[in-house]
C-alpha cells in the first residue's frame, strides 16, 4: 500500500485512500481548473476542503505543501519514478496531468507551445485581473469612494476579454476544435466575472458573443457540471 504518512499534510487531512491521487482545494476559479480536468480525466482522486472560513490554507499542515498559502495543491502518490509528487499552482499542475495522462494537449509540439502560451495568458492576465476587478465591484472594495481602481480593472477586462472574442471567432475551443488545458484554466475564470463577481452589465458581457457561446459550450460538459462544486462546500 502506499504510504503518504511523510507528509505533514496528511496528518491533517488524512488520505483515506492514499493509492490515489490527493487534491487540496475549494471551489473557486482556480481551485475547480484541477478538480475539473481530474473529472475530464475520470481518474480515481480524493478532494480535501481547505476552508478559508477556518483558515486552513494558513495552518502549517498546508504551508508544508505549499508554501504560498493558495489553492489547489495535489499530492501524487504516482509522480515520475512511481515517486510521489507535491505540487502547487494551479496552472503547473493542469501541464503536469495534462502531460502524465497524454490528453488535453496537442501533440504537435508547436501547438502545444500555443496551448502553453495560453495557459500563460490566464495564469497572468485573466485570473488577476478579473479577480482584482471582483474585489472592486462585489467585495470591500465596492465601499471605496474613489471608482478610479474599480475602473482600470473594468478597463483591462473588457480588454481580456476582446482578446479572447478574437481568438474564439470561428473555433470551437482555444485551440480549435481541440478542447486543451487553455480551456479548462480560462472558462471557469469567465463564467465567475459573469456570474459569481456579478460584472457582465459592467464590462459589456453583450460585447462578446464569440465569448458567451465558447462558455456556455463549456459549462454544458458533464465533467465541468461536476468538477465545478469539487470540493463539496460545507
Amino acid at each position: 500500500m502506499t504510504d503518504l504518512s511523510n507528509f505533514e499534510i496528511t496528518r491533517k487531512w488524512p488520505a483515506q485512500h492514499p493509492e490515489r491521487l490527493q487534491l487540496y482545494s475549494l471551489p473557486t476559479p482556480n481551485g475547480v481548473k484541477v478538480s475539473i480536468l481530474l473529472e475530464e480525466l475520470g481518474w480515481p482522486y480524493e478532494a480535501h476542503l481547505v476552508n478559508f472560513q477556518s483558515n486552513d490554507q494558513l495552518s502549517p499542515a498546508f504551508l508544508s505543501l505549499n508554501p504560498n498559502n493558495k489553492i489547489p495543491a495535489i499530492l501524487d502518490p504516482q509522480g515520475p519514478g512511481g515517486q510521489p509528487l507535491a505540487l502547487f499552482e494551479s496552472g503547473a499542475i493542469l501541464w503536469y496531468l495534462a502531460e502524465k495522462s497524454s490528453q488535453f494537449l496537442p501533440t504537435d509540439p508547436a501547438q502545444r507551445y500555443e496551448t502553453l502560451q495560453w495557459l500563460m495568458f490566464q495564469m497572468g492576465g485573466v485570473g488577476p485581473m478579473f479577480g482584482q476587478l471582483g474585489f472592486f465591484h462585489k467585495f470591500a472594495g465596492k465601499d471605496y469612494e474613489d471608482k478610479r481602481p474599480r475602473d482600470r480593472y473594468v478597463a483591462e477586462s473588457r480588454r481580456l476579454l476582446g482578446v479572447l472574442e478574437q481568438r474564439v471567432q470561428g473555433r470551437a475551443w482555444i485551440m480549435g476544435d481541440l478542447y486543451t488545458v487553455a480551456d479548462i484554466a480560462i472558462w471557469p475564470w469567465v463564467r465567475n466575472l459573469f456570474g459569481f463577481y456579478e460584472a457582465g452589465d459592467l464590462v459589456g458581457q453583450a460585447d462578446f458573443p464569440e465569448v458567451a457561446r465558447v462558455l456556455a459550450a463549456f459549462v454544458a460538459r458533464p465533467a465541468v457540471q461536476r468538477g465545478l462544486n469539487i470540493p463539496a462546500r460545507p
